[in-house]
């Protein structure tokens, strides 16, 4: 499922898959992604670059096309991979930067960017 706060620049994604189950977190407002994976237990954040990621508004666009008309060919489908690395813990410093719904997805989890 996915919400769109237009009025926050926030978009939350909600995938229940059994073990590839995950929550994201879009914060247009801050610039960052965060993906929590329920199975690793761990967080996962990204920069949002504007040549790859789209917009605000376009991801509502293309939810609506997905949700209306199932099989439509976007070439802005979002797919991302992530590789193991040094995790760290959450400071103050990083929330301010991350923002209030990226802290409230991540706290207390390793994350990794």
């Amino acid at each position: 499922t996915m919400t769109i706060h237009s009025e926050e620049h926030v978009v939350d994604v909600h995938v229940r898959s059994g073990i590839y189950s995950s929550d994201t977190i879009f914060d247009y407002s801050h610039g960052y992604i965060a993906t929590r994976l329920f199975s690793r237990n761990a967080c996962f954040i990204m920069k949002i670059k504007k040549e790859y990621i789209p917009e605000l508004q376009e991801i509502g666009r293309l939810a609506f096309e997905r949700q209306t008309m199932r099989n439509v060919y976007s070439p802005n489908n979002v797919w991302t991979e992530f590789q193991s690395g040094n995790s760290f813990l959450g400071h103050l410093k990083d929330w301010i930067l991350y923002g209030k719904h990226i802290e409230q997805l991540c706290s207390g989890l390793p994350l990794y960017q």
